[in-house]
């Protein structure tokens, strides 16, 4: 790939979407892929919160279940950044129909592989805490924790955020890419 695939994971609001963000900005044309949909109220506000931080320059196209499909079919752009893994698990997982997460992936790193432009994905580290009491949340966190496995051997660099500040885990250690 001639232009890098970059995962930057970490837990709840440890600062992954701001440090995506920063990177995708040394590019001049960035789309937003935001994976989130406003089922209630708190999630509303989550979203209202991520838009306003973006650069009214930006591009963002809002798909819940199809990653691949905007991957494949995205145009003029230098720049991708999806955000986030984790909710997009969650739609394949929880949507009306459920997804095969597997096949979905596969197609999204081949969609990914063939992008022309630099790819910024984020995600969510959520094995490391209690494991959930319920067979959906368990699912959940072993489908994501496989997922990020899979992007971060795929990507050129991995960067995990832990209370705002990066920690190279693999690659140039989310030093900017320009475009």
């Amino acid at each position: 790939m001639a232009t890098p695939l970059v995962l930057i994971t970490g837990g709840v609001r440890s600062g992954k979407s701001r440090y995506a963000e920063t990177l995708a900005s040394a590019f001049t044309r960035v789309c937003y892929l935001a994976t989130a949909w406003p089922g209630d109220t708190e999630m509303e506000e989550r979203i209202r919160h991520h838009r306003c931080g973006r650069p009214e320059h930006w591009q963002t196209v809002e798909e819940q279940r199809d990653l691949a499909g905007i991957v494949e079919n995205i145009t003029d752009v230098d720049c991708l950044l999806v955000d986030c893994l984790g909710m997009w698990v969650t739609n394949l997982l929880c949507g009306e129909q459920t997804a095969d997460v597997e096949n979905s992936l596969a197609h999204l790193l081949r969609a990914v592989e063939s992008f022309p432009g630099a790819v910024i994905m984020v995600s969510n580290e959520v094995g490391w805490g209690l494991v959930p009491e319920n067979k959906l949340a368990r699912q959940f966190r072993d489908m994501l924790g496989w997922v990020n496995q899979a992007v971060a051997q795929a990507a050129d660099e991995v960067v995990l955020l832990v209370a705002g500040c990066p920690l190279p885990v693999k690659g140039a250690g989310g030093k900017k890419h320009g475009g």
